[in-house]
């Protein structure tokens, strides 16, 4: 329950015209390791079709923004017509640091919690909406108090994801990858920038052996007029399209890697490690200073061959759920 005292000073209500510009303020205050402009909260936030405002609660003290958690629900499916109508998610919340230690935060939460609740969901995810996530989930490192606080709402671990980045300064082709792309050519496999015709090819593999949103993303950044140089291909001896890498492809980032894939049944022959790196030349060609990406199992093969390549762990994110019927 909230403290009285909380609630005679401070004001909780959904989002309004004009909320905008502070909330995006005291959420630099909040959480300075990870600080967002106003261009990306309308993006990732008001722009969303799933977006109501009557889900991002806000905190108001003397007129003054000094927090905000953030429900959202499907209105609109990722993919077909599954609206998922037992899911909600939380993407952010944060307290200004004037602001903590009043019962501010859970009031948030639980008013977040209280609207999913009164929509149908009785399963939470913070934090890996989406198609608009701001981050995988909660590092609990940086946000400690967060942390307790979530748990203490009965949000559990579901899984990690490990953040990690590589340097590219002084970065050259690995002559052993080189050598491995030469064996497999010579067995018929074709690395290259995809073509217009190849996209659609493209856009099926990622949707149908990863996930409907990688496809979302390559969709959307090919759209508003990345260059397809951004992407490589490979094509097994049949011509049968099995994998790519890219970069760029979220949020008109060039140095953030992926979406990257190859099919289970070829991994384990060097295709992932050739596509990999032909990628990261690419990206050091334009300049890139570092190669960096949000998500990955630690422990999994595919963290095991980012570390081959040279990437480290940056921050551990941890993929909490709750449920929200009483």
């Amino acid at each position: 329950m909230t403290d009285p005292t909380t609630r005679a000073r401070t004001e909780f209500r959904g989002f309004r015209a004009g909320d905008g510009p502070p909330l995006v303020a005291a959420w630099c205050r909040s959480a300075p390791a990870d600080p967002i402009t106003a261009d990306r909260f309308r993006s990732l936030v008001l722009l969303d079709a799933n977006f109501d405002p009557a889900g991002l609660r806000v905190a108001v003290e003397d007129g003054r923004v000094v927090g905000a958690a953030y429900a959202v629900r499907r209105l609109t499916p990722m993919t077909g017509t599954d609206l998922e109508p037992a899911q909600g998610w939380l993407p952010f919340f944060f307290v200004d640091p004037d602001a903590r230690g009043r019962g501010v935060g859970r009031a948030l939460l639980t008013g977040a919690l209280d609207w999913l609740h009164g929509h149908g969901r009785t399963r939470v995810d913070f934090a890996p909406y989406t198609p608009n996530y701001v981050l995988p989930g909660l590092d609990a490192v940086t946000y400690p108090e967060a942390a307790g606080l979530l748990e203490s709402l009965g949000f559990r671990t579901l899984y990690e994801a490990a953040a990690m980045d590589r340097c590219l300064t002084g970065y050259a082709f690995p002559e052993e990858i080189g050598r491995r792309a030469a064996e497999l050519t010579a067995h018929g496999y074709r690395f290259g920038t995809p073509a217009d015709d190849d996209l659609v090819e493209l856009l099926a593999l990622a949707a149908h052996h990863f996930t409907p949103d990688w496809a979302r993303a390559i969709r959307e950044c090919l759209a508003a007029g990345a260059p397809l140089e951004r992407i490589v291909v490979v094509r097994d001896p049949s011509g049968r399209l099995v994998g790519w890498a890219m970069h760029g492809a979220y949020e008109s980032v060039p140095e953030r890697f992926g979406p990257f894939g190859v099919l289970e049944e070829m991994r384990g022959t060097g295709l992932g490690k050739v596509l990999l790196h032909l990628v990261l030349e690419r990206m050091r060609a334009l300049g890139a200073g570092s190669a960096w990406f949000l998500w990955t199992g630690e422990r999994s093969p595919a963290g095991h061959l980012y570390r081959q390549a040279g990437f480290t762990t940056t921050r551990v994110f941890h993929v909490l759920r709750g449920e929200v019927a009483r």
